[in-house]
């Protein structure tokens, strides 16, 4: 049902693996029934077991991208549901109708398959929308009401605020609050009914005011909101509140263990007390799901706020939700992060009862040792600079071009090699030359042998030089009987190996060099405007040259450019004639303090 574990793969220890161990081995869930399908108690009354022994489920509102803390969520329910033999449900909790949109939905769906994981099981496709249980909702909102546990507050926002008090100070009861049930069932259906305009009054739980869990103190179940929803269009105009709503389809979907992030733990009781009211009057399945936290996972360099997300969208600091510079999961794919080293970031980070700081390194660490074993080698130039060897013609002839070869990956001969030419010129970088050198520089200087990867060895003999004094190219001469993997090459010992590309075949190509977002480890700590840690360096275009291999490969494909780092062609922009390669990330950690 999900990316599959490797027969002899350690699965990580956590409490949540813990606590679920223990409950299937108690037969905690064995009882239940299945509907086939969401439903209330009735439904899955009229089913058989249920064949899942644990479901989970992965929840987002669709009201923005996927980032790489949603892939922490995603893997750790899709994984335990996976290791325990059960489901995995992907369900949109959309009852925000004003930020919420279909190009979202779309996108999670996509960008979850991309990880990997799948919902489908035992035959069914479970993926599913909060709005589509709306009618139930508001069937067990008229139930509350009916039971006395429900009112209609007709309080303006400001007066509910002031009157919920705080951490210190115990709510006062609305004047609303001892209405009859007659009267709040008249006044809720008018709600419904679009009797009263927006705002005017919501339907509240009646708990406790004075509670010192400030989520028992009345919570709101449903407000007006003229708005058009992607889903169910303009047929309400009275939408339930995600403290409401979440709780309810967990309990509709059968859910076991309903796992989100600390900052929802004081929201448990609220949880309880609500499943437990429909269960108490038959409407929901028992035994009801439970609620369990875990620690959100934050990275350095990064912020995951949605909004803060979509304003470097909005405002154009960014190109898009897909930007690879972005935390999202669609702009990690383009900037050319594989799922299987997201996963494995995922994985190896745990779930603890804290919230984490992970190191950005940690998540390109995990990049790094996947590319490593199956990205394709190739050599690249950045920065092209002219190398002439000038005894080329007296050697070999004009116009001659020597073949050379280098392995398509070290570690995978089965893969082949990879052909290109030297002749008379070649591209290098520009700082692979000095005139001048510094200690330990064992590049080009004139008087200094190197030899040209896979190639052969060369001496420098000096440069040349516009008017303004700018080096324009390199000369050299060859030293003969040095090619690489030929008899006796290895007779002229050098201390350094340079990276090159054949003038005559090399393919001209622009590489975007992305670098982090941000500048500072923690972007918005304090309550910072984010935007004054933007990192000015986080993009520059340059014009390169890479070899002719390279020269018709598609888009989204992932190489290691010798001695600068991992590249991949950009899914939006790359075509075979103007390749375009985007930076991934370096061979080694170049934030390392």
């Amino acid at each position: 049902m999900s990316h599959p574990l490797p027969p002899d793969a350690a699965k990580p220890a956590n409490f949540l693996r813990t606590l679920i161990e223990r409950e299937v081995t108690e037969g905690v869930y064995a009882q239940r029934q299945w509907g086939g399908s969401p439903g209330d108690a009735a439904h899955h009354a009229a089913g058989g077991a249920d064949p899942a022994p644990v479901r989970l489920r992965f929840p987002p509102e669709p009201n923005g991208y996927l980032h790489i803390g949603h892939a922490k969520s995603i893997c750790l329910n899709f994984g335990l549901a996976r290791d325990f033999g059960g489901v995995c449900h992907l369900r949109f909790d959309d009852t925000n109708p004003e930020k919420e949109e279909q190009e979202y939905v779309d996108a999670i769906v996509e960008m979850v398959h991309w990880l990997g994981w799948s919902w489908q099981a035992n035959g069914t496709d479970h993926l599913y929308y909060a709005s589509n249980y709306f009618d139930f909702m508001y069937r067990a909102a008229e139930y509350l009401v009916g039971r006395g546990l429900a009112y209609v507050d007709e309080q303006s926002a400001e007066a509910m605020r002031a009157n919920r008090g705080d951490f210190t100070t115990p709510g006062t009861n609305s004047p609303w609050r001892d209405r009859s049930v007659e009267e709040n069932l008249a006044r809720f259906r008018e709600m419904r009914d679009g009797a009263h305009a927006d705002g005017s009054m919501v339907l509240r739980a009646k708990i406790d005011m004075a509670s010192p869990n400030i989520n028992l103190r009345d919570p709101a179940l449903y407000r007006i909101k003229r708005a058009h929803h992607h889903n169910t269009g303009d047929r309400w105009c009275i939408y339930p509140m995600y403290a409401y709503a979440h709780p309810i389809e967990d309990a509709l979907e059968n859910i076991t263990h309903s796992i989100c992030t600390l900052e929802f733990e004081d929201q448990r009781p609220w949880y309880d007390w609500l499943l437990a009211r429909l269960v108490e009057g038959g409407l929901l399945n028992a035994p009801a799901p439970k609620q369990h936290e875990f620690g959100r996972l934050n990275l350095t360099y990064v912020i995951t706020s949605k909004r803060k997300l979509k304003a470097l969208v909005d405002e154009q600091i960014v190109e898009g939700w897909d930007d690879p510079r972005m935390p999202t999961l669609a702009g990690m794919r383009r900037r050319g992060y594989t799922p299987e080293a997201v996963r494995k970031f995922a994985e190896d980070t745990g779930a603890s009862k804290t919230n984490i700081w992970v190191d950005y390194a940690v998540l390109d660490g995990a990049l790094r040792a996947d590319l490593e074993g199956k990205a394709a080698r190739a050599m690249a130039v950045i920065d092209p600079l002219p190398l002439k060897l000038t005894n080329w013609d007296a050697l070999y002839g004009a116009g001659h071009i020597e073949p050379c070869s280098a392995p398509a990956h070290p570690q995978h001969p089965e893969l082949g090699q990879r052909s290109f030419g030297l002749g008379p010129a070649v591209w290098i970088e520009r700082d692979d030359f000095a005139e001048v050198p510094a200690k330990g520089f064992f590049r080009l200087f004139p008087g200094n042998k190197v030899r040209l990867k896979y190639g052969m060895v060369v001496e420098c003999t000096g440069c040349e030089k516009d008017a303004d004094g700018r080096i324009t190219a390199v000369l050299a001469t060859v030293v003969p009987d040095t090619k690489s993997g030929t008899p006796g090459a290895d007779a002229v010992k050098v201390k350094g190996t340079i990276t090159w590309v054949g003038v005559h075949d090399g393919i001209a190509a622009t590489l975007n060099l992305y670098d982090r977002l941000f500048s500072e480890p923690q972007p918005d700590a304090g309550g910072r405007d984010f935007r004054e840690a933007l990192n000015p360096a986080s993009k520059s275009v340059v014009q390169g040259v890479v070899e002719p291999s390279l020269a018709a490969v598609p888009a989204d494909q992932r190489f290691q450019f010798e001695r600068h780092g991992y590249f991949v062609t950009d899914r939006k922009d790359h075509a075979p004639g103007a390749p375009v390669f985007n930076r991934i990330t370096g061979l080694k950690d170049g934030w390392a303090k």
